[in-house]
């Protein structure tokens, strides 16, 4: 008698088959299930129409954003759709404008701290315990130290530029990451085919980055997304107080000639509440994305496909002699 095998189809031969092998979720069963997640989908289109328009914006915004282009201090109209500065420039052009330089230093501020903290995490995991320590040591006194005075004192006695707000928002962000990516990279540091890898001879290169790298992707998408909040907000926050590049146009220096001209205490809302918007915008479609990738690989959060009842029947399948005999 041919013995019940719970979800596994007969053979040709009548006989129950061999379980099949559980398939690997690639990169194409992650990227379905993204697309299957509604946060995710509308934090990349939310994302995708502010990327686009700082691209386009020598199309939706010609000429010289920082141009006196009418009288200053009107409210939105016909002829200037999110009305104009104190100065009488453009608020829309120099909003669409500033994307580029906001969303251009959040993206590199994020994939330069990732960088860091992932040789950081993975060196620290893997090399040994001295290294660990050394790596520990340093990262912990970055997390000490406290962000905002650090973020002006570096500010402060750098010379101005995009590189100087980009290199001092990786210096005080990279150890975060740093921290997150050694747990992680402990954990899959005791693995067999980790152990596996280190028997047949591989280096230390090659198995920090083939084969502990791979498995460590959710985690370190998610913090790149973190990372890129991190650089968006800290270069407003920065440029706010007038510590950045001011003669750069972005959502920061926005706020900041804004808050020097006056326009909260004369009530000139559209002069500082559009990159308000579009900072709070662009960081909430960062952490749409975050949580759905978070949802899409961690098994725990996962949704079941189909609802099940304590009542629905099992299903069990059958060898053709046993129907037949029965």
């Amino acid at each position: 008698m041919a013995e019940l095998e719970f979800g596994t189809p007969p053979g040709p031969d009548g006989h129950p088959a061999a379980p099949q092998a559980s398939r690997r979720r690639g990169g194409g069963g992650a990227l379905r299930g993204l697309l299957a997640n509604g946060k995710a989908v509308a934090g990349v289109i939310i994302l995708l129409l502010f990327i686009a328009t700082a691209l386009l914006a020598p199309v939706i915004a010609p000429g010289d954003p920082t141009l006196i282009q009418g009288i200053g201090s009107q409210p939105p109209s016909a002829e200037h759709w999110l009305g104009t500065t104190a100065k009488g420039q453009d608020v829309l052009a120099l909003n669409v404008w500033g994307a580029r330089s906001s969303l251009f230093v959040g993206f590199t501020v994020g994939v330069a701290a990732v960088l860091v903290g992932l040789l950081v995490g993975l060196a620290s995991a893997y090399l040994g315990r001295a290294v660990d320590n050394l790596l520990s040591l340093v990262t912990n006194v970055f997390l000490l130290l406290p962000g905002l005075p650090l973020l002006v004192i570096l500010a402060a006695f750098l010379p101005q530029g995009l590189g100087t707000v980009i290199l001092v928002l990786v210096i005080t962000g990279w150890a975060g990451s740093a921290r997150v990516l050694r747990s992680q990279a402990m954990s899959i540091r005791g693995k067999d085919f980790v152990a596996a890898a280190q028997v047949t001879g591989e280096s230390a290169l090659r198995i920090m980055f083939r084969e502990m790298l791979p498995n460590m992707a959710s985690i370190v998408m998610s913090t790149f997304l973190a990372c890129v909040i991190f650089g968006i907000g800290a270069q407003a926050g920065l440029e706010f107080l007038g510590l950045g590049d001011i003669s750069t146009v972005s959502w920061g220096t926005n706020l900041y000639w804004a808050s020097n001209d006056g326009a909260l205490l004369t009530g000139a809302w559209w002069v500082f509440v559009p990159p308000g918007v579009c900072i709070a915008l662009v960081a909430f479609a960062l952490a749409l994305v975050n949580y759905g990738v978070d949802e899409t690989t961690n098994p725990r959060l996962r949704r079941p496909r189909r609802r099940t009842t304590p009542d629905a029947p099992t299903r069990v399948a059958t060898s053709p002699r046993k129907e037949a005999s029965a």
